[in-house]
């Protein structure tokens, strides 16, 4: 058994020789002629000329060996139902929708919009668009129809795929009308909507010649079968778009080899997942934890993966360790916001389930605090493995390796780089490598390895200019977080370099946030910046300025602005209303500083501000 440190140093050293036999993992329709092509810098790909398919790998390859076992449990607590697939059952599922949406004229190549609620047809859903060689953009339910109609004119599908509601905390949320909103803003609607209904929304518009329904439509391809598209690895697989500085969001590009190879040597060396244990990751299908270790991870696997619709605390705060105990999960995946909502009820409620058969705990999303860690590893008497990661790596950067050596874990840090990643810490400005116990950016020198994005959708030069142009004189990935690592080799993140926030392990750019506020009609300008917040990591607080102060217009009003343009997750804490920003003389709105108030630190070097009255505003509407 290789101790980490080898492990990580050949996996860097020795790039071709560790990858090709990570590769071994997955199945290759036709065998790959090269590792790695670097030869265009940074742009990297990974298996060059193999051709796979990441459905057979997740479904197909298992039907022999374990075709009768569990491969989707779905659980809701939200309509009170469970429902379980075998994996021949699963396979069926994935053929039949794969069916339905070429009836619909999806093609290879073409994309997919998926705006879902957490139910099994979702999943049925991105199985059967990687089958066709479809490319899929799941977008989380939770985003507003502007952010979607965003989302649909950047990937201009083929199809949509809706259903008529979702639930959260037993209120229904209603996605058709998001929808049908969404497409009346779009300049590219796709030429149909496939819709699941669920009967949550009894008033639901149809649309005639474009909305299908899913159940009428299934009856026609009962027993289809639809061969599985060979892909070359470097095939884009899905989009999934994340918060960008500017209000565009970016759809990061994920390919089909790498992002196999990834995830399947990810499940043996990081999580420990074997073939016929649960897994039950609690994130939703429309971030990449959903996409990576809800959907495709565990079924690489050939493990069973646990679908839940619901909150941690409903019926009660004990919900989660009874699926443990009932499914008897081995590997769960959560987030701190989840852990940090649990410590507020009594430990009684983990503590009465049996929880032995679960391995690890692993935990991602913002930073993990010490005392939240040190709280949930007493209480569920299980290790809780921290560890960083981000939608553009696809799969873990920072993590403990229980599966290569069983380090010591220290209290909220994700441990040390994972294999693969050549991950630096760097001075801001100079570029160099900082000492242990220095604040530096963390980066990663390229080639990215396997399962990382591998571009901008449609957009390759935003793809270097965002990521890779952060450090003079050298082409060098930036995560935009900030971390130190200790003279162990520890990491530790201490929080974004940038304007994007991190509510409750979801990412948000607070310019997409200061458009919404702007769109209310009596904003004329604002500032959005994120205060640290006990219970969600972060949280937005917006400061606006009228253009007619002798309206009268509440936070109220703007909140629900928000609300509409972006969703009710981008809803900041607090509005408060000044007169003026705090700005430089060049006209530089000074967040860092109004953040720093808002924390009660010091708002740090104000030589250039213009006015420092407006900073005593700023000072007096935090109270």
């Amino acid at each position: 058994m290789a101790t980490y440190r080898e492990f990580h140093r050949r996996s860097l050293q020795d790039r071709d020789g560790f990858w090709a036999e990570q590769a071994k993992l997955i199945h290759w329709q036709r065998p790959f002629q090269k590792v790695l092509d670097y030869s265009k810098p940074p742009f990297a790909r990974w298996f060059v000329g193999g051709e796979t398919n990441l459905c057979h790998n997740a479904v197909d390859r298992h039907l022999e060996a374990r075709g009768n076992q569990k491969a989707l449990v779905w659980i809701s607590t939200e309509v009170d139902q469970t429902r379980t697939f075998t994996y021949r059952e699963l396979h069926a599922e994935v053929n039949r929708a794969a069916a339905m949406m070429q009836s619909l004229g999806v093609k290879r190549g073409e994309r997919v919009i998926i705006y879902m609620p957490m139910i099994p047809e979702a999943a049925f859903a991105i199985l059967a668009c990687a089958r066709l060689g479809a490319i899929h953009s799941v977008v989380f339910g939770g985003f507003a129809a502007a952010s979607l109609a965003a989302r649909i004119d950047d990937a201009k599908p083929a199809l949509m795929i809706t259903a008529d509601g979702g639930s959260r905390m037993g209120k229904a949320v209603l996605y058709k009308s998001l929808v049908d909103e969404s497409l009346k803003l779009a300049k590219h609607p796709p030429k149909n909507v496939l819709i699941f209904k669920r009967g949550l929304d009894a008033k639901m518009a149809v649309v005639e010649g474009r909305d299908v329904e899913w159940a009428a439509l299934a009856k026609q391809h009962v027993n289809a079968s639809v061969p599985c598209a060979w892909l070359e690895s470097s095939e884009p697989s899905y989009i999934l778009y994340t918060s960008g500085t500017t209000g565009r969001p970016k759809g990061v590009q994920r390919d089909v080899g790498g992002y196999a190879v990834a995830l399947a040597s990810s499940m043996k060396h990081l999580f420990c997942g074997e073939a016929g244990e649960t897994m039950f990751t609690t994130s939703d299908i429309g971030w990449v934890v959903g996409h990576s270790y809800i959907i495709y991870a565990p079924l690489l696997a050939g493990m069973t993966t646990i679908m839940y619709e619901g909150v941690p605390i409903r019926p009660d705060a004990g919900v989660w360790w009874k699926i443990v105990q009932d499914y008897k999960v081995s590997v769960m995946f959560s987030a701190p916001t989840a852990i940090r909502v649990l410590k507020k009820h009594d430990v009684s409620f983990i503590s009465k389930y049996d929880c032995a058969s679960l391995k690890h705990l692993f935990l991602a999303g913002e930073p993990l605090d010490e005392p939240t860690h040190k709280w949930i590893t007493a209480s569920l008497g299980r290790p809780v493995i921290d560890h960083y990661w981000q939608t553009e790596t696809g799969w873990p950067l920072l993590s403990a390796h229980p599966g290569v050596e069983k380090t010591p874990l220290k209290m909220g840090s994700p441990s040390f780089p994972v294999y693969g990643y050549d991950v630096r810490l760097l001075h801001e400005a100079t570029g160099k490598p900082v000492a242990d116990g220095e604040k530096g950016v963390v980066a990663i020198a390229p080639p990215l390895p396997p399962g990382c994005m591998s571009t901008v959708w449609g957009d390759d030069a935003r793809f270097v200019n965002t990521y890779f142009k952060d450090f003079k004189d050298q082409l060098i990935y930036s995560t935009f977080d900030w971390g130190i690592r200790d003279n162990d080799g520890y990491y530790f993140i201490l929080g974004r370099t940038d304007d994007v926030i991190n509510v409750a392990g979801h990412r948000l750019g607070t310019r997409e946030i200061e458009e919404a506020v702007n769109m209310h009609p009596n904003i004329a300008e604002c500032a959005v910046v994120g205060v640290a917040d006990e219970l969600k990591g972060q949280m937005p607080l917006a400061f606006a300025v009228l253009k007619d102060a002798t309206k009268d217009t509440t936070a109220d009003e703007v909140m629900r602005t928000v609300d509409k343009q972006l969703g009710a997750i981008a809803r900041p804490k607090a509005v408060h209303f000044v007169t003026l920003l705090p700005k430089t003389r060049s006209g530089k709105t000074l967040r860092r500083s109004i953040q720093a108030l808002a924390e009660g630190r010091d708002p740090g070097d104000l030589t250039t501000i213009e006015d420092p009255g407006a900073l005593e505003q700023i000072k007096r509407a935090l109270g």
